[in-house]
């Protein structure tokens, strides 16, 4: 078998000390192959983002080992890691984090141009992300000219933009209604039989469904459900 695109060894996340310490995550084992589509569920503070954030190299583990595309994270200088997070990791964030200062189409191209791309390609591309998210012809638009759902399908196009290994999605349908919420499914799923790994945060039954396997996180801790348990018992997992 092919290496995991992600493996996560004995993660353990711990914030304070003493009377203060919490244990975001304990000892947490994950792999994601190759095509592989993964959700994580779970209550508000179980420590899912930050597993996504350590996943993506945004965060640091206090315990364990992450590895990207074959590459220990922890073996990674400042600007090997900055680079292993613009070309093989794409991310959708919860907050957008969108730059104001430039478009939809310039904020979608902007990573492709740092990795060399030149303009044209990369807004050639953005474009064409933009179109896959139902924003044809929005390129031009400042986030501020732009709604909220409008917002984070730009946020979505930047994410998926290009040939990234690694999808790593938080909340991405929450600002979205149902209809557009299953267009941005499909698209990752499509992203995942073209051969991406794909890993969401997710507190919808509905979309964790689109998954090939589902991960539970409780009290920082993993439990693995697949898709077909999922599907007759929903309310185990939220």
């Amino acid at each position: 078998m092919s290496e995991p695109v992600l493996k996560m060894r004995r993660i353990g996340k711990t914030h304070g000390k003493g009377a203060q310490r919490v244990d975001a995550l304990v000892d947490v084992n994950l792999d994601v192959a190759a095509g592989e589509f993964v959700a994580i569920t779970g209550r508000s503070g179980s420590g899912k983002t930050t597993l996504l954030n350590i996943a993506g190299a945004l965060d640091e583990p206090t315990t364990g080992n992450v590895s990207v595309v074959g590459h220990d994270l922890g073996d990674l200088s400042n600007k090997e890691l900055a680079r292993t997070r613009r070309v093989a990791v794409g991310y959708v964030f919860q907050q957008f984090n969108l730059l104001p200062a430039l478009t939809a189409a310039e904020n979608i191209s902007l990573p492709l141009e740092l990795d060399g791309m030149t303009t044209a390609e990369a807004r050639e591309l953005a474009e064409v992300a933009l179109s896959e998210v139902g924003l044809d012809g929005m390129g031009d638009r400042y986030p501020d000219q732009l709604s909220g759902g409008e917002q984070q399908r730009v946020a979505i196009a930047r994410g998926l933009v290009g040939p990234r290994s690694l999808l790593l999605a938080d909340e991405p349908t929450g600002a979205l209604d149902e209809a557009t919420g299953e267009s941005v499914l499909k698209l990752l799923r499509e992203r995942c039989e073209a051969g991406a790994s794909a890993l969401m945060v997710t507190h919808e039954p509905a979309f964790a469904a689109w998954a090939d396997r589902v991960v539970r996180l409780r009290d920082g801790q993993i439990e693995e459900i697949s898709v077909r348990s999922f599907a007759t018992s929903n309310a185990d997992l939220f």
